[in-house]
């Protein structure tokens, strides 16, 4: 099953406050391996922008540092899987473990 998976980044590695990242990678993968990767500049950040926003570019997933419980039921309501607490990384690394099944999530880094 394909997936597109979404990556807030800054300095080239995953943001760990996902609402002020620099750009998004976004992987687009055929469900074993990442077949094409682009990078996308977000809109402006405002509550609920971001994942109607990655909806609208075809994201089935989101990989993040940590974000908010009401961003991820926004992200939920759009049927896009979160998965948070990840380290900083590469974006293409994470993408991978995702794929690999060892990517390690845990603690939702976010505080606010």
């Amino acid at each position: 099953m394909s997936k597109k998976i979404a990556i807030p980044t800054e300095n080239g590695i995953l943001c760990s406050h996902f609402g002020h990242c620099e750009r998004f990678f976004v992987a687009t993968t055929d469900g074993t391996q990442i077949v094409s990767t682009t990078y996308l500049d977000p809109p402006a950040h405002e509550p609920g922008v971001f994942p109607a926003w990655l909806a609208q570019q075809g994201v089935t997933d989101v990989i993040a540092g940590g974000m908010g419980q009401r961003a991820i039921d926004l992200f939920n309501q759009q049927n896009i899987n979160v998965f948070v607490g990840a380290q900083q990384k590469s974006p293409a690394e994470l993408a991978s473990d995702l794929l690999n099944n060892s990517l390690v999530a845990g603690a939702n880094y976010c505080d606010h």
